[in-house]
């Protein structure tokens, strides 16, 4: 059982920074005039990937309505 805890342990930090960035995202895309929930999801999933979509995307066009 001690095997189990050992691997838990050695993966937290990689968990803790995928979390963090995917807050992160979450805030960039607000300030971008996106939906932040739907980019932490999108975040969570693919990571770094999103966060390169986030910054080569240009702002959404204001709308007219």
């Amino acid at each position: 059982m001690e095997h189990l805890a050992l691997f838990a342990s050695e993966r937290a930090p990689y968990f803790v920074g995928w979390g963090t960035l995917a807050l992160i995202n979450a805030g960039l895309a607000q300030g971008k005039g996106r939906g932040g929930l739907i980019w932490f999801l999108l975040s969570l999933l693919f990571g770094p990937l999103a966060t390169l979509a986030l910054v080569l995307l240009p702002k959404p066009r204001a709308r007219l309505f």
